[in-house]
């Protein structure tokens, strides 16, 4: 049993240039990639600014409301550096979430810390001030150090997920994760699921831990999914079995 840190430690001694996530948008044609090094990069930016923005701690819960996005596993994996709790329930310490549910969450902001993601372009600040007490991510990610070591490191016994995600250590989501049945070792899945969804979650930590990649797909368009499918020569599939690319 290990940490998320530890996994993703290995894979960067193992092949820190392959693709990790790979990430379309059919309704305005982005692709974003990033590879280990990059990923973990990311994450190390938005580890430091949920503790040194967001004052959270190990033990902390975070939900995480973003769409089908890039952003969606970079937070993940943060919050996991860090030892926060994954939560889908209403009342998480703090909250990463978009421009469509800005409104909603900021008027929280009394109660909860609260981190905007624009979702625009190389994840740039809001083209707009954001509400007041509200963490514009796009803003203040860029001043944070690309390397990030937790003073008080989660072991893998600390909790990764709970409510709708189910209870689970960070040691059993890594375990379940190499036993996964999602992906082979190196290869590449193809999914529209959500990370930061119940069902979505192992979409990423299978290919992390396999040593694969993830081709993510948002609004996904069921015309463009066979050529997305071969142009990354993905191997496997997850998601909607209705929108999946034919054999």
């Amino acid at each position: 049993m290990t940490t998320f840190d530890a996994a993703l430690r290995a894979q960067l001694r193992r092949d820190p240039g392959r693709p990790l996530v790979t990430w379309y948008d059919h309704a305005t044609g982005e692709r974003v990639e990033l590879s280990v090094t990059t990923y973990a990069n990311w994450v190390a930016k938005a580890a430091s600014l949920l503790v040194e923005e967001g004052d959270l701690e190990r033990g902390m819960r975070l939900r995480i409301d973003l769409p089908t996005h890039w952003l969606t596993p970079v937070f993940l994996g943060a919050a996991w550096t860090v030892g926060l709790v994954v939560t889908s329930d209403d009342d998480p310490d703090a909250v990463v979430c978009g421009p469509d549910d800005l409104e909603e969450w900021a008027a929280r902001g009394d109660d909860l810390v609260v981190l905007a993601c624009s979702l625009l372009p190389l994840g740039v600040r809001f083209a707009t001030p954001v509400p007041a007490g509200v963490h514009d991510v796009g803003l203040e990610i860029w001043s944070q150090p690309d390397a990030f070591t937790p003073w008080d490191p989660p072991t893998a016994q600390d909790a990764a997920t709970d409510g709708a995600y189910g209870e689970a250590t960070q040691g059993a989501l890594m375990e379940s994760a190499a036993a996964g049945s999602l992906l082979t070792d190196g290869g590449r899945l193809f999914s529209m699921a959500n990370p930061a969804s119940p069902p979505g979650v192992a979409t990423f930590t299978e290919p992390l831990v396999s040593g694969g990649s993830l081709v993510l797909v948002r609004h996904p368009d069921p015309g463009r999914l066979d050529a997305t499918y071969a142009a990354e020569r993905a191997t496997h599939r997850a998601g909607d079995p209705e929108v999946r690319p034919a054999p």
